[in-house]
């Protein structure tokens, strides 16, 4: 059903006049206003039957039972059976007024501009969307706005990376993270996929996430704060998205306050305005003196962490191995004894960069433990499935199998519902961790100091080190190649028609 209802609605993009941007947000806010209406239609018989005609239900009825309440004319059902010559965009809009105006929580929320829309496509959306609240589940609505952010943010690119990360980096960082309970920040949150994420993983684990998990973000870009707020709604969470330049401003007065910190920030900016943030307690170890924003999103996480906190975060290779003021703010984060885990990422996993990453963790907890002066380092870069040329992710039982490497390292019980037991078997035949060859490695601090203070996992398991420079040779060899193949096939073909043509012109 998902797949089907993403390629009819793609079809339709197609037949227009807009860009996989521009389509984005009227299509989720569709989705959303089914969603409601599923959610309203669910619960309303039991409302009313305790209301009357002098005294009908209201919205907070609804509210109480933790339901929007979707007045008549915000209902998809209704919209799409208006006569042939109503003006449907006026009507979509008006339905979008009236829902926010009804549950003030939505204010500012939900998409406008649907008179601006082709009639014909608006009308075949509508045909497509209206059905849904008398056909699913409101958990398959939370599943459907995630497979449409996330198809969007492939069509778009580079400009789809800037709100969404892939689910598959998400869940291990999650997996990994461990966030059962407590205050969560994201201060580059995108669409909100890492704290959807963590409510998964609480419901995992049999727990209610409404009731376990705070949600705290800040998205610099305005356009995606709405996408964050509505994908947190589809999946019955709220929280507080606030829209800010987490470089200079910090709206959730972050030091020392979280139990979890967890983001895929912009890699190397530059050009940041560092007068702007001399005695700043967000940077505790200094300002690095690069032109380059990696070592303040560190900091930030870092600093932002209560002292049992646990921190998961994207970073590109060459903040493990930066030279110079860098490198001296990393050795005091190391000498802190907070850097838990750090896991190799293999090129083509993001829309953003087709580059490799690397996954950090830091865990203040583990200060005063035997793994204060410990790093794990896991090279993680042969584990992928290949989805097609240009995309990677990795499959539910490699996730698991990685965060049970983690659980073994900090003596946790592992968890194997994905189906990792035969990739722990090959790899931990005793059901301890061990160093392995090429995996995984438990580096000392006087280890790591050996290697100038290096968190590049490669240096430690045995394998290949990451380029220093980020330059992903093989992969662009490999795609060189492959281009290379496809034209010489063309020309093959273009040769053989040519010849066929001649042919034709002597024998006439």
């Amino acid at each position: 059903m998902r797949a089907t209802l993403w390629t009819a609605a793609d079809e339709l993009r197609a037949n227009s006049k807009l860009t996989p941007g521009q389509y984005r947000d009227p299509v989720l806010g569709l989705v959303f206003l089914a969603y409601a209406e599923n959610r309203f239609e669910e619960v309303r018989g039991e409302v009313e039957a305790n209301r009357s005609t002098r005294n009908p239900a209201q919205p907070a009825d609804y509210k109480a039972k933790s339901v929007l309440y979707v007045p008549e004319e915000s209902r998809l059902t209704r919209i799409v059976e208006l006569p042939e010559g109503e003006d449907i965009g006026k009507a979509v809009d008006e339905a979008i007024k009236a829902i926010e105006a009804a549950n003030p929580e939505l204010k500012d929320i939900l998409p406008r501009g649907y008179q601006k829309l082709e009639r014909t496509t608006l009308i075949e959306l509508l045909r497509l969307f209206a059905p849904l609240p008398t056909q699913l589940s409101g958990d398959a609505f939370g599943f459907i706005y995630e497979d449409f952010l996330s198809n969007f943010a492939a069509q778009e690119g580079k400009g789809g990376g800037e709100y969404f990360t892939p689910y598959s980096i998400v869940r291990l960082i999650v997996e990994i993270l461990e966030p059962f309970h407590g205050r969560v920040l994201d201060p580059a949150c995108g669409s909100g996929g890492m704290f959807v994420q963590c409510a998964k993983f609480i419901e995992r684990h049999h727990a209610s996430a409404s009731r376990k998990l705070s949600i705290y973000g800040a998205e610099k870009t305005d356009d995606t704060v709405p996408l964050a707020k509505m994908n947190l709604a589809m999946h019955g969470l709220s929280g507080e998205i606030r829209q800010a330049n987490s470089y200079y401003e910090d709206p959730h007065s972050a030091v020392g306050a979280f139990d979890f910190v967890m983001a895929n920030p912009p890699f190397n900016v530059d050009k940041i305005k560092k007068d702007q943030l001399a005695g700043d307690k967000r940077f505790p170890f200094g300002l690095p003196k690069a032109d380059n924003g990696n070592y303040l999103w560190i900091q930030q996480f870092y600093a932002a962490l209560a002292p049992k906190g646990r921190a998961g975060f994207v970073m590109a290779n060459s903040a493990g191995d930066a030279g110079h003021s860098e490198r001296e703010i990393r050795k005091q984060l190391i000498e802190s004894g907070t850097v838990d885990v750090m896991v190799a990422i293999s090129s083509n996993f993001f829309y953003t960069v087709t580059l490799p990453v690397t996954l950090w963790f830091l865990d203040k907890a583990k200060v005063g433990t035997p793994r204060e002066d410990t790093v794990l380092f896991l090279d993680a870069r042969h584990i992928f499935r290949q989805i097609d040329r240009a995309h990677r992710d990795f499959t539910a039982d490699q996730i698991e199998f990685l965060a049970n490497i983690v659980r073994l390292y900090r003596g946790e019980d592992i968890e194997t519902t994905d189906g990792s037991e035969v990739l722990l078997k090959e790899s931990f035949p005793d059901g301890k961790y061990v160093d392995v060859g090429g995996l995984c490695k438990v580096a000392t601090r006087a280890e790591i100091e050996a290697q100038g203070w290096s968190l590049n996992p490669g240096r430690y398991t045995g394998t290949a080190t990451v380029d220093e420079s980020d330059v992903d040779f093989m992969g662009d060899l490999e795609k060189l190649y492959e281009e290379f193949t496809m034209l010489s096939d063309q020309a093959e073909a273009l040769r053989a028609k040519v010849d066929t043509a001649v042919r034709g012109v002597l024998d006439a």
